[in-house]
């Protein structure tokens, strides 16, 4: 079973105004450069010391013109933890592909980013929201073209030599032909992050590749891995634990008292508009016109349990105590939280689970803390009952050909 580790790496200042709610449409006017070098830093150091936990995966996302995520390009992030890492896998989950008018200039960056590892690059891809698409004056009906465009051509410029033409309907080049290729053959493994899109799980289970529930719903979360079963087995393949995966809260401290106490804080400061207790941003921020179909958006409301206005009933935007309730977020001490992951593994069967910390308000020495405790105490129990389980990781079995990994045997 492959365990990652994620934080969204949200702005902290105990002066952010609530009526910013998650900081988008908020004026940069706002920002504080020596904070922000702070927290990047805090940030980079708590990635390092949960490759030290025994962490499988340090898992990186990007945003655009929002302070919920200080992430704004994750490649850059990717290329120092290429150098100051050594053995967990660097995940990005993922690139925004159709903001990119040059994904030329992006398959060269994950070339390098994947040689100064030493190949542990994971190179995942998503559409992005329409926080993206906004700021980056993408056109927003061209979305779904633009990203499966981009992705096909990084795939053939990681593939094919060169020098070679394309010409797509949103891309042209007359000369493709970067010198620096991706050590991974033939390329490096691509995995795809999703909420509640019945389309991109088809997407993502007709390449095979792996797709990763983020923070939704458990009942919501085994709908799309049954759509991803049943596209699979459409294609003649049998997909299994190594293709899905599942992200949700988890803190741990030494009393079940102090992990409530401090857990609550990651429901608190400075939210994603996906979180709990944010206020909603509009609806054509986050969804303008041509980006997603109706049915698209009618199906997200139900999968992630809010109501016609949006307001959150459980799930990824529920309170606190609706988090715990529906096992979005899990608090407490080793001895408790092993169990109810055990409940999770057993009803969605993942072979890849992200942890996601250090949320919210959550302080450094609070994340280094719950790091510490899962390491020593919690993730070796996990990897018992995953081999107990049947629950390969896509590090033991290929997502791709469904065939034990020699690597991984030896």
């Amino acid at each position: 079973m492959f365990i990652g580790h994620f934080t969204e790496e949200p702005w902290q200042h105990p002066e952010w105004k609530e009526e910013w709610g998650s900081g988008q449409l908020v004026s940069n006017k706002e920002y504080i450069p020596e904070l922000g070098a702070q927290l990047y830093n805090r940030y980079i150091d708590e990635k390092i010391y949960a490759e030290e936990m025994g962490f499988d995966g340090l898992m990186i996302n990007e945003h655009h013109s929002a302070a919920f995520c200080m992430n704004q390009v994750a490649n850059v992030q990717a290329a120092i933890l290429a150098r100051v890492t050594k053995k967990a896998k660097i995940l990005l989950l993922g690139n925004i592909l159709p903001i990119h008018d040059d994904p030329l200039w992006l398959a060269e960056q994950l070339a390098m980013i994947d040689l100064i590892s030493y190949g542990r690059l994971i190179p995942g891809v998503v559409r992005g929201g329409g926080a993206e698409t906004f700021p980056h004056n993408a056109p927003p009906h061209h979305n779904r073209e633009r990203f499966e465009e981009a992705h096909d051509f990084l795939i053939k410029t990681w593939t094919t030599p060169g020098p070679f033409r394309w010409e797509g309907k949103h891309y042209h080049y007359r000369y493709v032909n970067p010198w620096a290729v991706p050590l991974q053959k033939p390329h490096p493994p691509i995995w795809v992050p999703g909420t509640a899109s019945r389309e991109t799980v088809q997407w993502a289970a007709n390449h095979r590749y792996p797709y990763i529930m983020l923070g939704s719903t458990l009942e919501a979360t085994k709908e799309m891995y049954d759509v991803y079963y049943d596209t699979s087995a459409e294609q003649g393949f049998e997909a299994g634990p190594q293709n899905l995966g599942f992200m949700f809260w988890l803190h741990v401290e030494e009393t079940q008292k102090k992990a409530e106490e401090v857990g609550r804080k990651l429901t608190e400061g400075v939210r994603s508009p996906f979180d709990p207790g944010v206020h909603n941003v509009p609806p054509w921020l986050m969804g303008p016109p041509g980006h997603t179909s109706r049915e698209a958006r009618a199906r997200t409301r139900r999968l992630l349990a809010a109501d016609s206005k949006g307001r959150p009933q459980t799930g990824a935007r529920a309170s606190f105590e609706g988090q715990i309730a529906s096992k979005g977020m899990i608090v407490g001490t080793p001895d408790t939280v092993v169990p109810q992951i055990r409940e999770i593994l057993e009803y969605l069967r993942p072979g890849i689970i992200i942890f996601r910390t250090g949320d919210g308000a959550m302080t450094h020495e609070e994340q280094m803390r719950t790091l510490k405790l899962m390491g020593e105490e919690v993730m070796p129990r996990l990897r018992e009952i995953g081999t107990e389980l049947g629950l390969p990781g896509p590090d033991e079995v290929d997502p791709m050909t469904a065939k034990p990994l020699a690597a991984a045997a030896t």
